[in-house]
């Protein structure tokens, strides 16, 4: 099995909801403090075999790669494959701040998306666009609306009004 499935097994694995709940608040404190790091040296992408970049985080290789899972989507480039990554990987984190900012507020993250060390990384400005794009970006615009004297757009031939209405 790939650390990737098995991170999925052990995230997936509680017996009570008092052990999920206790996991995930465990996991989302590390994963706290490996976004500070991030921020705190947001200049210099981090990289490095999986297993080091892991220990320079005080992760072990599982959580790791969780935290892998969650940040692909924010990385410059392609993200890592990650069931085919290993403790020997080599991995980058060459993060796309405005797109992390984007997926934090798309993943309810407020305790990341809020957190203070972002003010360097961006302004609050920038972050005020960012959240204004992503705002829009949930925006649903219908197109047009069938008027009741059109056309049946289910191709009856009929009025709106008297068919599909």
């Amino acid at each position: 099995m790939s650390l990737y499935q098995d991170w999925l097994a052990i995230a997936k694995d509680h017996p009570t909801q008092q052990d999920y709940d206790k996991f995930w608040r465990a996991y989302f404190d590390a994963e706290t403090e490996v976004y500070k790091k991030i921020l705190i040296r947001h200049e210099e992408p981090f990289a490095g075999t999986l297993s080091a970049l892991a220990n320079e985080f005080a992760m072990d290789n599982l959580s790791f790669v969780g935290f892998l899972d969650g940040i692909a989507a924010s990385l410059a480039g392609d993200p890592p494959e990650l069931d085919e990554l290993t403790e020997e990987s080599e991995v980058s984190l060459a993060v796309d701040f405005d797109k992390l900012y984007f997926n934090m507020l798309g993943a309810k993250a407020d305790w990341l998306y809020e957190l203070p060390e972002w003010g360097p990384v961006r302004s609050p400005e920038q972050r005020k666009e960012i959240t204004k794009a992503f705002r829009a970006s949930k925006v649903f615009v219908s197109e047009s609306s069938v008027g009741r004297n059109d056309p049946c757009p289910c191709g009856s031939g009929k009025k709106y009004k008297k068919c599909c209405a």
